[in-house]
C-alpha cells in the first residue's frame, strides 16, 4: 500500500476514535441518570482515545487527528507541506464517519433530540456556562498551541522515548478539564466538524471559530516550541 495511503488511513482512523470515543462520553454518558460521567469522565475520554490511537497508529502517521495539530507541526518544522491536504481531509472525513455512526446510534432512543448540541461546540448561548465569543476564541488559541508545545516536546528525540502518547493523552485530558465549560473544549477542527454536521443549525453557523482558533493556536504553537525547545 502505497506510503500516503496508510498514513492517511491511520489518520482516518484515529480520528473516528477520537471523536466517537469523545463525543460519544459526552452524548451517551455525561449525563446518564445518577450514575453519569460528568466533565471529568468526558475529558479523561478524550485523553483516552488519543493515548490509545497513538500507541495503535502513531508509529504508521505520527498520530495528528488534528487538522490544527497537522498545522502546528508543519509549521514546527516536523510536516512536509505536501501531506498537509491529504491529511486534513482524512481527518475530517475521519471526524464526520464518527459523527455519522453516533447519530444512528442516537437516533434509536426513545426520546432523541439534538437540541442538546450533540456535544457540539460553542459560544455565547451556546457555551456550556455562557462564555463570549471572544473568550471562546482566546481560550481556543491558548490552549490549542499549549497542546502542540506537549506533543512537540513529547515526540522530540531528547525526550524519553516511549512515553508521549501518555503525555499527549494526559494534556488533551487537562485541556478538556479546563475549558469544557467554556466552549464544550475544541482544539481540533475535525472533532466539531463531526458532530455540528449532525446537531442543529447554530453549530454549523458557529463552527468557523472552531477552525481558525485552534489552527492559529496550533501554527503559534508550533512556531513557539522552535523558539526555545529546537534542539540548535
Amino acid at each position: 500500500m502505497n506510503g500516503l495511503i496508510k498514513k492517511t488511513s491511520a489518520e482516518f482512523f484515529g480520528t473516528f476514535w477520537l471523536v466517537f470515543g469523545g463525543c460519544g462520553s459526552a452524548i451517551f454518558a455525561a449525563a446518564y441518570p445518577e450514575l453519569g460521567i460528568g466533565f471529568t469522565g468526558v475529558a479523561l475520554a478524550f485523553g483516552l482515545t488519543v493515548l490509545t490511537m497513538a500507541y495503535a497508529v502513531g508509529h504508521i502517521s505520527g498520530a495528528h487527528f488534528n487538522p490544527a495539530v497537522t498545522m502546528g507541526l508543519w509549521a514546527g518544522g516536523r510536516m512536509p507541506a505536501r501531506e498537509i491536504i491529504p491529511y486534513i481531509i482524512a481527518q475530517v472525513i475521519g471526524g464526520i464517519a464518527a459523527g455519522a455512526v453516533l447519530y444512528l446510534i442516537f437516533s434509536g432512543k426513545s426520546d432523541f433530540t439534538t437540541t442538546g448540541g450533540f456535544a457540539s461546540n460553542g459560544y455565547g448561548e451556546h457555551s456550556p456556562d455562557g462564555y463570549s465569543m471572544t473568550s471562546v476564541l482566546i481560550a481556543e488559541i491558548v490552549l490549542t498551541a499549549m497542546f502542540l508545545v506537549i506533543i512537540m516536546g513529547s515526540t522530540d528525540k531528547r525526550a524519553p522515548q516511549g512515553f508521549a502518547p501518555i503525555a499527549i493523552g494526559l494534556g488533551l485530558t487537562l485541556i478538556h478539564l479546563i475549558s469544557i465549560p467554556i466552549s464544550n473544549t475544541s482544539v481540533n477542527p475535525a472533532r466539531s466538524t463531526g458532530v455540528a454536521l449532525f446537531a442543529d443549525g447554530w453549530a454549523v453557523g458557529q463552527l468557523w471559530l472552531f477552525w481558525v482558533a485552534p489552527i492559529i493556536g496550533g501554527i503559534l504553537g508550533g512556531i513557539l516550541y522552535n523558539v526555545f525547545g529546537k534542539d540548535k
